[in-house]
């Protein structure tokens, strides 16, 4: 539920802001306060690592039009670093209990985001093998088509488009509307001279609409 109010914050489905501040900051108190009441529970933890790097993000992942702007291409000197570095902290604590789940490897996605200086230092590596180890705790096409962009990131288009490709032919993602912006993507920088990342931005623009999905 808290994670639902914090989406919803995130990427407002009703009304005339896209981002809603008051719904993303009342789920981070709930999840503090729940934190406190279960201080045991990995996922708890994982549940707050989760929300405040993705808070911390907020006020960037729209531009001026309204549209979404993935991680790669926001202004991190606006983003929140005392939020981003909490998470990171308290992803760390409950990583060491060793008992992952579902919060705490997306946590874990978010801080690859967060503690990269610039675009170019985010560990896309170790991105693909954090969704993959995530698929294993929630099967999703979703799941697999970002795992798709970022191996595509991280060892270049041709292995991402192979396995977009794949969740093509298995037919699960064919209404999903950001299936051609992620395949475009990597098309993109092939095609582009010196297969540079920007050519594989350029088609995912509307990635990720939620913390899961990475804008």
């Amino acid at each position: 539920m808290l994670y639902l109010l914090f989406n919803e914050g995130y990427a407002a489905t009703s009304g005339a802001d896209r981002v809603r501040a008051d719904l993303c900051a009342e789920a981070i108190r709930l999840a503090r306060v729940l934190a406190r009441l279960m201080p045991d529970e990995p996922e708890v933890l994982g549940l707050l690592a989760l929300l405040l790097p993705h808070d911390a993000r907020r006020a960037t992942r729209v531009d001026a039009a309204g549209d979404s702007v993935s991680p790669e291409d926001q202004d991190r000197t606006a983003w929140n670093r005392a939020e981003a570095e909490e998470g990171a902290a308290l992803l760390e604590t409950t990583l060491r209990r060793g008992r992952p789940g579902p919060y705490q490897i997306q946590a874990a996605i978010a801080a690859c985001h967060t503690t990269a200086s610039t675009a170019a230092d985010t560990d896309w590596a170790d991105i693909a093998g954090l969704y993959g180890e995530l698929e294993r705790f929630v099967p999703s096409a979703v799941i697999r088509l970002n795992r798709a962009f970022a191996v595509g990131m991280a060892e270049g288009p041709e292995a991402g488009l192979a396995l977009v490709a794949g969740l093509e032919r298995e037919g699960e993602l064919a209404d999903y509307h950001l299936l051609p912006a992620t395949r475009a993507g990597p098309a993109a920088r092939r095609r582009a001279p010196g297969g540079g990342r920007r050519g594989l931005r350029a088609g995912t623009g509307a990635r990720g609409t939620t913390p899961s999905g990475g804008s």
